[in-house]
């Protein structure tokens, strides 16, 4: 090698003084950090469990008809809050008044027939008294008639009166006779008659009568059924879902709308199963919203656990006793109680996500 290319070798380069430096800093930041999470998890680790597959949920009221009539009038929209006894929509009331109009008559006409059968218990009453008299009377005429035809026969025997004297006697005893069959016969109709109107009045009074209590509950059910033609909000919410429109026919139990209550939303958290171990009801529960962000905290309590995990209540439920099965950790469904004064301060929608922190310290 000649002197011009020895002289034109570039000479190797030297360490960086600050390489060792960021080297030294790095492992450094390392092995704080090492320390801070290794501290946190000897002072806090197995004390809190979260996830963030939180969503608020509520009970929700879904509206639906009691009768069937067209939509008459429709004073609600979706989004509208409304209160506890608010009109939410108005059916046609036409039928339903016709209904009302002929139970009412009805049950007036049944009144009064009922009425009458009350008072003509006093009308039987007399009757049976005089039938029973003209069989006494009647008695006593067949007893005198068989006297006369004794006496008759007794002196016939004798000679002392001739044989048309008995015959005459004996026309008058059967004649006697006949005229008391026909009292006793008129008694026995007079007792039957009475008798049936006592079994429709007997221990009750004109009010009571079944006749009149089965008109009057036609009344009352007409006048439900009135009623039922202003559906009004079950409860404190917010309208959802709302498919009514003016002039639509509805069937009764067709879904109309749901009124979602808002003021008493509720979390549902989906831990994982290896999660759950030290879980329990009661325990304190930190979430917070997305739509709030982690500057809002809402404070809850665990106040359930589903009775099968999501999988399980899926419409197509997984078939593990199948030769292809994978094993998956599955979620429980975890219900939160939220705090309502939080709710009132900063409120949420159903379906929105949270991240739930449940501090399970206390469990053994």
């Amino acid at each position: 090698m000649s002197d011009q290319e020895t002289s034109q070798t570039p000479a190797p380069a030297k360490a960086s003084p600050n390489r060792g430096r960021l080297f030294l800093m790095f492992g450094g930041a390392v092995v704080a950090i090492a320390l801070v999470w290794g501290g946190y998890e000897l002072l806090f680790g197995g004390k809190t469990v979260s996830t963030d597959n939180a969503y608020v949920d509520a009970s929700s009221a879904t509206i639906t008809a009691q009768i069937a009539a067209p939509v008459a009038q429709v004073d609600i929209y979706d989004t509208k809050p409304v209160k506890k006894g608010d009109v939410l929509l108005t059916l046609d009331d036409t039928d339903a008044r016709l209904a009302l109009a002929s139970a009412q008559a009805q049950l007036d006409q049944v009144s009064r027939q009922v009425s009458t059968i009350y008072e003509n218990d006093a009308t039987y009453a007399a009757q049976v008294q005089a039938a029973q008299a003209q069989v006494a009377s009647a008695q006593a005429a067949l007893d005198k008639a068989q006297k006369a035809y004794d006496d008759r026969k007794t002196l016939v025997s004798i000679g002392a009166v001739t044989g048309e004297d008995l015959t005459s006697a004996k026309a008058a005893l059967d004649q006697a006779r006949a005229a008391l069959n026909n009292a006793q016969a008129q008694a026995a109709a007079a007792q039957g008659q009475r008798a049936s109107n006592n079994a429709l009045i007997s221990n009750v009074s004109a009010g009571d009568n079944p006749q009149v209590v089965a008109a009057r509950v036609k009344v009352q059910q007409a006048q439900v059924d009135l009623d039922r033609t202003v559906i009004r909000a079950p409860i404190d919410g917010v309208v959802a879902k709302n498919t009514v429109e003016v002039g639509q026919r509805v069937q009764p139990g067709t879904p109309l709308m749901d009124v979602v209550p808002i003021q008493s939303a509720y979390v549902n958290a989906n831990f994982k199963e290896v999660q759950l171990k030290k879980v329990r009801i009661g325990q304190p529960v930190t979430l917070t919203a997305d739509v709030y962000g982690g500057a809002v905290k809402f404070h809850g309590k665990v106040v359930g656990m589903s009775g099968g995990t999501g999988s399980a209540f899926s419409v197509i439920p997984a078939q593990n006793a199948t030769g292809n099965w994978i094993k998956v950790v599955q979620r429980l469904p975890v219900r939160i109680a939220l705090d309502p004064k939080e709710l009132q301060q900063h409120p949420l929608r159903v379906g929105m996500s949270m991240d739930a922190k449940i501090d399970v310290s206390g469990a053994k």
